[in-house]
């Protein structure tokens, strides 16, 4: 197969526009929980007085859960037969569920205690990670099946990247509007916010269920292999058969070595930034504008609005390089600027020159906006090495096991950024009074931390094994065990 062969997509392969923009839209709810979810949670410090530690603890262990519920609810997926197919009426009825306990979650009751506030806050998170694992492993799971074809699946992730990105626009605004002057006070613009993103998440969240199309809908364990019968089972027999098929299917996605090295990878990058992001607002609020928090809110906005911006820009720019270079090195590109733009921010975030905080921006933007371009792709093609080897579709598995990754990574991330944040000595009673060596730590931290593990992640991308021509020929391969099977 030559190169000029191997970039041409079949019609057939080729994804209707208005389809990537749909389940981009369902990456926009994605990224609009786990946005909101990061950005609000200041309002459990600032505006009921807990301890940063404890409103760590509360972005990290409901995120624990996640280590069970996201491999189950992906294995429960992938066995799913319908008449409406695998994934989509689980992200019917998650996103509606999740809408919902996300409205409810910020209602806060007034004059109680802080032990109250984090038992409430955290039994609500329980229920509600439970209902966005429901939405969003099937969904992860969609986008790895719509095309079989190596560069339109990275057009897919290119579109569904920007479309997400919509909400990263948003978000960076949420702590300015929660103190609006409408409202009487933080928690109470807390509450109000939540319940619009709550219709926001029901009413956009249920569109890829409604509108998409599995490719493997109907795709039966006898059609992937030959030769293969059933045999009715008791239902003893039947749950023994499913927890035994589950941890079995757990392990042998645990095996799989290039699917381990975009764990890693995407472990590094994105849970390198999540450890440091309550950071950037501290560092913005208390360095910057010595404790102004209003104004700090309004420029962290800013900054936020021109990282999407960029992404945006970044995203078209790696979706069209890594059809001409290759996923892999797209990757080390992206990455390399972001390392470039965290460093950047040690001279602009200067109290004498506060717009200068908005340059790194740009580049940052290329950390994650590569990343999850490229990584949804990438896993796609280890999804058909994986049936090529094991006679199985198993992309909720990869899925739910891939953001279970990265859930636990940033379930620790957000855990140890709390106790971070009381290691500089940060004390939000001083207000704009903090130490010198306070801010020096919280300047460090916030630059350091990603830039090492971002190199990190470059190493690990550099041993990936699976190339274009290497996956154009697993394609083949199954293709010729399956006889073409159709989309249904």
């Amino acid at each position: 197969m030559n190169a000029k062969a191997s970039q041409e997509t079949k019609p057939e392969d080729r994804i209707p526009f208005t389809a990537k923009v749909i389940y981009g839209i369902g990456g926009f709810v994605n990224n609009l929980l786990a946005a909101a979810i990061g950005g609000m949670t200041i309002v459990l410090n600032l505006g009921l007085g807990m301890n940063p530690a404890l409103v760590g603890l509360l972005g990290a262990l409901p995120r624990l859960v996640d280590a069970i519920t996201d491999p189950l609810m992906g294995f429960i997926s992938d066995r799913t037969r319908s008449r409406w197919g695998r994934r989509r009426p689980y992200i019917f009825i998650g996103a509606i569920a999740a809408g919902i306990v996300f409205a409810l979650l910020w209602q806060f009751p007034r004059g109680e205690s802080e032990a109250y506030y984090f038992w409430f806050f955290l039994g609500g998170s329980m229920v509600l990670y439970l209902a966005y694992t429901v939405f969003a492993t099937p969904w992860v799971a969609l986008g790895y099946e719509l095309t079989p074809d190596y560069h339109e699946r990275t057009r897919l992730m290119g579109v569904q990247n920007f479309v997400s990105q919509l909400a990263y626009a948003v978000a960076p605004w949420f702590l300015l509007i929660m103190q609006l002057d409408y409202f009487d006070d933080m928690v109470e613009g807390a509450a109000n916010l939540a319940i619009l993103i709550g219709l926001v998440v029901i009413v956009l969240g249920v569109m890829p269920a409604i509108f998409l199309r599995e490719r493997y809908q109907l795709l039966s364990a006898s059609e992937l292999t030959t030769n293969t019968t059933t045999t009715p089972r008791a239902s003893s027999d039947a749950i023994r058969e499913s927890i035994v098929a589950f941890f079995k299917g757990f392990i042998t996605t645990l095996k799989v070595s290039p699917f381990l090295k975009l764990c890693a990878a995407t472990f590094l990058v994105f849970n390198g930034f999540m450890l440091i992001a309550a950071f950037q607002s501290y560092v913005i609020i208390y360095y910057v504008f010595g404790g102004d928090t209003v104004t700090g809110a309004e420029y962290a906005g800013w900054s936020g609005t021109v990282s999407a911006i960029a992404t945006f820009c970044v995203i078209v720019i790696v979706t069209w390089l890594a059809t001409r270079i290759g996923k892999r090195r797209a990757f080390f590109v992206a990455t390399g600027i972001s390392v470039f733009g965290y460093g950047l921010k040690w001279f602009c975030y200067n109290p004498d020159y506060p717009l200068l905080l908005l340059l790194p921006a740009p580049f940052i933007a290329f950390g994650l906006g590569g990343l999850f371009t490229l990584m949804g792709s990438m896993i796609a093609d280890v999804c058909d090495l994986d049936e090529l080897e094991t006679y199985e579709r198993r992309e909720g598995m990869f899925g739910s096991i891939f953001w279970w990754v990265v859930k636990l990574g940033m379930a620790l991330a957000l855990a140890a950024g709390g106790f971070l944040l009381n290691a500089t000595g940060f004390d939000v009673a001083l207000e704009g009074m903090q130490t010198e060596r306070t801010l020096f730590l919280m300047r460090l931290m916030d630059v350091l931390v990603p830039m090492v593990t971002s190199l990190l992640a470059i190493a690990v991308i550099a041993t990936f094994p699976l190339t274009e021509e290497k996956a154009h020929q697993v394609r083949l391969e199954l293709e010729t065990r399956r006889g073409k099977i159709a989309p249904s």
